[in-house]
């Protein structure tokens, strides 16, 4: 009797112990590797580690949840580590200022692992059977205002594996992401291709760090549509490419939706190294932006391409409070835009400017352009450049 009582006591504690975890399904513990596709709802758990050993896919109808202060560790061994958020799934990573979501790699170099990628529903001006450079995903459509989700306070370190000399993974890449979209505080760290890469999409971004990724800092293409504000670019490497690198469609200049991001509050700070350009604006593409600071290249800002130049010379374009530290120069067959119109008085631009920003990047300059006459996404901030010396809004998750 004894026996059989100690059976059932056995047996009651062990069907608790599954009930409990069947209960919690939806979490994933921290000892499980993070690989594969991912089809119901999953929750990364405050504080813990994982390991990432492969591509990680999360599937439409399926949201992954990374809770503050999680670390993320892909493996250096022989499968490419990637994350991948497909069109119709989410990701909500909400990270703090004080416990910031870190994706990492064991191998501290830059193009360690595949970074972070987010496949959206926006429009975008490469067709309609677009995939993704990393994880071969659909991307783009015909919903400006999807919704993949939220990113707040992540670090991406150490990504831009080269799958190919064509196919290289960024830090972080937005794939026809919609406005539904939030996405703030996020840093790209030491990586080797771009720290943040836009494929169309209409996503609003702010607050964004690109620390010395060997590529480009800031890439846009395929018509991207967004706005954004408080953006970083401060690279070390002499192999670090343009701080922005900006274009619309290089086999059609003037697909549409064509490019037309509108940004405000930049400080993009070069490597005085081998790479030349800071501001690229190529292959069509239109822009607006304002309250910039750009120094570190021996020519901080090119144009080319008729589309482009020709949106600059109408006033689609505009460039305004905008300071360099060297000059405007067009690499155009044909210049329709030049270093003249740059300077008009009502532009309110320098050239040749002197900056006295501190350890590294930090410092303003009074009198710039108030962006909220730009929309109700954008704060105020009567200054120009992204970071005052008496508000770093960098401290604590960024490094």
């Amino acid at each position: 009797m004894k026996k059989n009582l100690l059976f059932l006591a056995l047996s009651a504690a062990v069907m608790a112990v599954s009930c409990e975890k069947d209960n919690n399904s939806n979490v994933i513990d921290s000892d499980v590797d993070l690989i594969g596709d991912i089809t119901e709802d999953r929750t990364l758990e405050q504080g813990q580690t994982y390991t990432l050993t492969g591509g990680l896919h999360v599937k439409a109808g399926a949201t992954l949840t990374i809770e503050p202060g999680v670390t993320i560790i892909a493996q250096d061994d022989d499968q490419v580590d990637y994350i991948l958020i497909e069109q119709g799934a989410r990701i909500d990573a909400r990270g703090t200022a004080d416990a910031p979501i870190v994706m990492t790699s064991t191998r501290k170099e830059a193009g360690a692992w595949g970074g972070l990628h987010i496949c959206g529903k926006a429009p975008i001006n490469a067709g309609t059977d677009a995939k993704s450079e990393i994880g071969d995903a659909s991307y783009g459509g015909n919903d400006p205002a999807d919704n993949s989700g939220t990113l707040q306070y992540i670090r991406v370190e150490y990504g831009g594996y080269a799958f190919s000399e064509e196919k290289e993974a960024n830090g972080f890449t937005f794939y026809g992401v919609g406005n539904g979209t939030t996405v703030d505080h996020l840093q790209a760290y030491g990586g080797s291709d771009d720290g943040f890469e836009w494929f169309g999409g209409t996503v609003n971004v702010k607050y964004l760090v690109s620390t010395d990724n060997t590529d480009d800092s800031f890439d846009w293409t395929e018509g991207w549509c967004g706005n954004g504000q408080f953006m970083i670019a401060h690279q070390i490497s002499s192999e670090c490419d343009c701080l922005i690198e900006a274009d619309n469609n290089d086999n059609d200049n003037m697909a549409s939706p064509i490019s037309h991001p509108v940004l405000s509050n930049l400080t993009l700070v070069g490597n005085n190294g081998e790479s030349e350009r800071g501001v690229r604006l190529r292959a069509g593409t239109q822009a607006e932006i304002y309250n910039a600071i750009v120094t570190g290249k021996t020519r901080a800002l090119t144009t080319e391409t008729e589309g482009t130049e020709s949106a600059l010379a109408d006033g689609t374009s505009k460039l305004q409070y905008i300071y360099l530290s060297t000059n405007v120069t067009s690499d155009s067959d044909e210049v329709l835009y030049t270093e003249e119109d740059f300077l008009a008085a009502d532009n309110h631009n320098e050239t040749g400017y002197t900056f006295s920003l501190t350890d590294n990047y930090f410092g303003t300059i009074s009198g710039g352009f108030d962006a909220t006459g730009l929309g109700s996404f954008f704060e105020s901030a009567s200054f120009i450049g992204a970071i005052s010396a008496d508000n770093d809004w960098t401290e604590g998750w960024a490094l």
